[in-house]
C-alpha cells in the first residue's frame, strides 16, 4: 500500500471514529468470507459499517480523534464495527459472537469512554435509540389519552341519561 493510499485509509477511519456512537473492536481470525459478509449486512442494515483495517493505521487514526484510546486492542487480526446509534453495533456484535466462537469481542469505545469486552456486552443489552424513542412517545401519549377519556366521560354520561329519558318518555 502506498503512502497516499494509507493517508486515505487513515482519514476514512478518523471520520468513522468521529461519527460513531460506539465502536466495537473484535478478533476475526478463522471467520469465513460468508460469515463476515453476514455480519457486514447486519451492521449495514442498522446504519453502521464493519471494516477490517491494518492495526497500525487504526492506531494512527485514533490519535487524531477524541475517541478513547483503545489502541491496545489492535493486536492480531481485528475488525471494527461501528454505527451512529450507540447500541446498534454492540448489539449485533454480541449476537454474532454468541453464534460464532471464532469471533471474539475485545472491547471498544463510546465517545471518550473506553469499554472492555464486558462493557460492550452490557451496552448490547440496552434498548436501541429507536426503542427508547417509541417508549417515550408511548409515555407521552398515554396521559393525553387518559385526559381525553376523562373529559369525554361526563359528556357521554349526560348523553346516556338524556337518551334514557327520551326512551322512557317515548314509551
Amino acid at each position: 500500500m502506498e503512502r497516499a493510499e494509507k493517508r486515505v485509509v487513515v482519514e476514512s477511519l478518523q471520520a468513522a471514529f468521529a461519527g460513531a456512537g460506539s465502536i466495537v473492536v473484535a478478533q476475526n481470525s478463522g471467520l469465513t468470507v460468508a460469515d463476515l459478509e453476514g455480519l457486514r449486512k447486519q451492521v449495514r442494515d442498522v446504519g453502521g459499517k464493519v471494516k477490517v483495517a491494518k492495526n497500525r493505521l487504526a492506531k494512527l487514526a485514533l490519535k487524531e480523534t477524541d475517541t478513547a484510546d483503545i489502541s491496545g486492542l489492535f493486536t492480531g487480526p481485528t475488525l471494527i464495527a461501528y454505527a451512529e446509534d450507540p447500541v446498534a453495533a454492540p448489539k449485533i456484535a454480541a449476537k454474532f459472537a454468541e453464534k460464532n466462537q471464532k469471533f471474539v469481542i475485545l472491547g471498544g469505545a463510546m465517545g471518550s469512554t473506553a469499554l472492555d469486552a464486558d462493557g460492550v456486552k452490557a451496552l448490547a443489552t440496552l434498548p436501541s435509540l429507536d426503542q427508547l424513542r417509541a417508549t417515550l412517545a408511548g409515555m407521552l401519549k398515554q396521559p393525553a389519552t387518559r385526559i381525553a377519556s376523562v373529559v369525554q366521560a361526563p359528556g357521554g354520561q349526560i348523553a346516556r341519561v338524556l337518551a334514557a329519558y327520551a326512551d322512557k318518555s317515548a314509551a
